[in-house]
């Protein structure tokens, strides 16, 4: 206690420089904090989409559809597959069957290439609230033989809400598919490509359409949370070991994506280190004035017996002071600068130019634990990096050169 009573009083000597100090390490987490948060904001809405519209956190296979995404690869979803999965691991919440085709989207003239998902409109509601995206007409029933589709699709082919949409491909085993779809409903989809391309029909249409009754492409499947992903992976991996079916990961379905998010993180990344450099070498040179001014206070303290270890811990408890009044600081201001702004909202040609690629035109923030406690301890190995020179100063310093100076 003696300790930290002298830590405390020696920080305070000098109130304007410690307070300079502790306001440039503020400003480097601040600024550390808010640069990670926008960018991972906006990489966790990506990733989101992706895995609510696309992969799901998990996603089980045939294990040979990941090499040839064909319906001969698609296998057979019955009451027992759907069991031995949900019982796998308790913290699956919920498990969304898919067949997914590539077929030629038609009206009376032209044709269009299209991404043809057989869903279960219930379920698919309840995984990725794909009704919310409607911009008229409704989703189709299960039980119909209607469809839904991207409204750029929708708008290429010239085709409205009543409009008859005609579908072309093949089926399991080169079976001839074609059909006529009534088109019940229109989605804005917020994933472009999908916009331009997406084609839902029921699960059951879809089948009776492809020559595939009972078989569907993948089984999605949705947690509590994210983290688990990899847990609950091993979990059904063990289950399923006996059968043709695999398991995978959102990331392992999406490998690109990810490269995309480090490369695009690599400049904040850069930043954040040059940053913590700076306030390093600044830190750095607080403590060196800090120990020159301090040596005969030094040789004093160990000429009336003060041992070399016991004065190194109170200069360092000093430095430790100054950190964590700084990053908690830091932190707290942060956490509120973010919540203040949380999402930024775009306007104008930065709107539009968002928009266009298909995306909200709004940056969000981030508020995962992490990217604000880690800061902690980028400034802990700053701390200790810099309290080295007076740990060593302190350790090989003269008492008489000292009493001198």
């Amino acid at each position: 206690m003696i300790y930290l009573k002298l830590a405390w009083r020696n920080i305070w000597r000098n109130r304007r420089r410690t307070l300079i100090t502790i306001s440039a390490i503020v400003f480097a987490v601040l600024a550390a904090i808010v640069m990670q948060s926008m960018n991972r904001g906006s990489y966790e809405v990506m990733i989101d989409r992706m895995v609510s519209f696309n992969t799901g956190h998990i996603q089980v296979q045939d294990y040979r559809y990941d090499d040839e995404a064909s319906l001969d690869n698609a296998f057979l979803y019955d009451d027992t597959v759907r069991e031995r999965i949900l019982n796998a691991d308790p913290r699956i919440t919920r498990i969304v069957p898919r067949l997914d085709t590539f077929m030629l989207a038609a009206n009376d003239v032209s044709t269009r290439g299209s991404l043809v998902f057989g869903v279960n409109p219930e379920k698919e509601q309840a995984f990725n609230q794909i009704g919310n995206y409607l911009v008229e007409g409704r989703f189709p029933d299960a039980h119909e033989h209607t469809a839904a589709m991207g409204k750029g699709l929708a708008d290429r082919l010239q085709l409205g809400v009543g409009d008859t949409l005609a579908l072309i491909g093949q089926g399991r085993f080169g079976m001839s598919a074609s059909g006529l779809f009534e088109i019940v409903g229109l989605i804005d989809h917020p994933i472009r490509d999908m916009n331009n391309s997406a084609v839902y029909l029921p699960i059951r249409s879809a089948q009776e359409l492809l020559s595939a009754e009972d078989h569907i492409t993948g089984l999605m499947i949705s947690l509590q949370q994210e983290r688990h992903t990899h847990g609950v992976a091993a979990s059904l991996r063990g289950e399923l070991d006996s059968t043709e079916l695999v398991v995978l990961t959102w990331p392992e379905l999406m490998p690109e994506l990810l490269e995309l998010m480090e490369m695009d993180l690599a400049v904040p990344r850069l930043l954040t280190l040059v940053l913590y450099v700076v306030i390093g070498f600044g830190f750095f040179g607080t403590v060196l004035t800090m120990t020159m001014e301090r040596l005969r206070e030094f040789g004093v303290l160990l000429s009336v017996g003060m041992k070399r270890v016991s004065l190194s811990f109170v200069v360092f408890v000093e430095t430790l002071i100054i950190s964590a009044i700084a990053v908690t600081g830091g932190i707290m201001l942060s956490w509120l600068l973010l919540k203040l702004i949380d999402p930024i909202t775009l306007s104008g040609d930065a709107a539009q130019a968002v928009i266009d690629m298909g995306y909200d035109p709004i940056i969000p923030m981030s508020f995962a634990a992490d990217q604000f406690f880690i800061q902690g301890l980028y400034v802990f190995l700053i701390v200790m990096a810099v309290f080295v020179f007076p740990l060593v100063k302190v350790l090989r310093l003269n008492i008489l050169e000292a009493a001198r100076s």
